[in-house]
């Protein structure tokens, strides 16, 4: 592989490198002059290993990367727009693996640029590609509209509208709205909780049949081992692993994890652990310091007032209440049983939800998912080239390589070194177009700016 790999990076650098002769000869200009990107004497992650390619040219084109090698080797085509890389770092753009978009349409009196600030915090936070878990109308339009340039997001994969005891009725109405969320062109089913097991295998089955996947939450009457089994493709927020071993309120031990875990790695079946969010709904977050995040200016104060209510009334199923630093552990245990067994993680927050700030909220979950042992390069692979193949029928990205989709993250320093320089983008790419970290600030300082003005008008 490594002899191919070199092959093919030759042949691309020789390619570049004979364009101006192959131009000359032919009268015209040395590739156009509009559309190029060229990242030039950046350190490259490009993420297929752990490795750095120091020095390297990084050539864009559109929504495309169209050359990776030596500084010294590739041509830089005329007129293209040059970033100055020296001493920086360049990988792929992070994804949200259970994250929300919200309606188009305003709603609940919630400011009518939520939307579009919601978008753009994901791509401040370095996240280019985002899962949308909870489809709502006119939401494959949104999709759309970001893809054809109408609007500033990162790229949206969408899951329909819910599958849970009150919209599957019956057996055959479930695989009715299988193939009807297929046929309208969402990317995926999202499970929520309540699903009996003959509806869950008749979705199952359907989805099988259709070619989609579903994921999401375990139902209680499903349970993990048959969510597994009937192929459910992530398994998000862990709460089935838990049910099934009574690990709510009770410790659990790495004996007792085991089978499910080796369950979960024979079927090839993900994991999104949303720890970060989930350690508040359980109740085992710090109230203080969750209130004091500083990203939470970001957000409208309507959506900030409900998040302190459940601070003060907490409650719902997933609430522990006494037993929430016990469930935390065992769920961290979990975490770190999964990747010990090396069942894929995927990155995700399941922003925004409460004192998750969508794209901002990765700096909460990446230290959850280092306390669990994941190392720095494993972490990074749960948000780019693990993404890049749950998504591969669908396009190429998650790597820093040729014909991969330009979604880039520009860094001031080695993240394999310190993840925190995620924090602090030097610039993002996304498909192609480049948002510099000055650009990023002045955008950032829009919104909040936005948010204080909306909240004395509410005073």
């Amino acid at each position: 592989m490594l002899l191919v790999r070199t092959l093919l990076h030759v042949a691309v650098v020789g390619l570049l490198l004979l364009l101006p002769l192959l131009a000359t000869q032919a009268n015209q200009p040395v590739l156009a002059s509009a559309g190029y990107t060229v990242f030039d004497q950046v350190h490259v992650l490009p993420m297929d290993s752990e490795q750095v390619l120091r020095n390297q040219r990084v050539v864009v084109q559109g929504d495309r990367i169209i050359a990776v090698g030596n500084a010294a080797d590739v041509v830089i085509p005329d007129g293209a727009k040059v970033i100055d890389g020296n001493g920086r770092y360049l990988l792929p753009g992070l994804a949200e693996m259970h994250g929300h978009v919200p309606p188009l349409a305003d709603f609940s009196g919630i400011p009518a640029r939520y939307l579009d600030d919601v978008l753009f915090l994901y791509l401040a936070g370095g996240v280019t590609t985002v899962r949308g878990m909870l489809g709502h109308d006119q939401q494959l339009r949104l999709k759309d509209d970001i893809a054809s340039g109408k609007r500033l997001g990162p790229t949206l994969y969408l899951a329909g509208p819910s599958f849970n005891q009150h919209t599957v009725t019956s057996a055959e109405q479930a695989r009715e709205r299988v193939r009807q969320h297929k046929s309208e062109g969402w990317d995926l089913l999202k499970i929520h909780p309540g699903l009996s097991l003959a509806h869950y295998q008749a979705i199952a089955d359907e989805a099988k049949k259709q070619g989609i996947d579903f994921a999401g939450h375990v139902p209680e009457a499903v349970g993990i081992e048959q969510a597994i089994l009937l192929g459910s493709r992530t398994i998000d927020h862990l709460d089935g692993y838990m049910a099934a071993l009574g690990g709510f309120d009770k410790p659990v031990t790495a004996n007792d994890l085991a089978p499910l875990v080796a369950l979960t790695k024979q079927h090839n079946v993900a994991v999104v652990p949303t720890e970060a969010l989930w350690l508040t709904i359980i109740g085992a977050a710090d109230r203080t310091k969750l209130q004091a995040f500083d990203e939470l200016k970001y957000m409208p104060a309507q959506v900030i007032a409900g998040w302190q209510r459940y601070l003060q009334q907490a409650s719902g199923s997933y609430y522990t209440g006494d037993t929430a630093a016990l469930h935390a552990a065992n769920r961290q245990l979990l975490l770190r049983e999964l990747y010990r067994a090396g069942v894929t993680i995927l990155m995700g927050t399941d922003a925004p939800q409460l004192y998750s700030v969508p794209g901002l909220s990765l700096r909460r979950e990446i230290p959850k998912m280092t306390a669990a042992g994941i190392s720095n390069y494993d972490i990074l692979r749960s948000g780019t080239v693990l993404v890049g193949e749950y998504f591969a029928d669908k396009d190429r990205f998650g790597q820093v390589k040729t014909g991969q989709r330009a979604d880039l993250l520009l860094l001031d320093a080695n993240p394999l070194a310190d993840l925190s320089v995620l924090y602090q983008p030097a610039g993002v790419m996304v498909r192609g177009q480049w948002l510099s970290r000055s650009e990023l600030d002045t955008k950032l300082a829009e919104i909040a700016a936005a948010r204080q003005a909306e909240s004395a008008g509410r005073q």
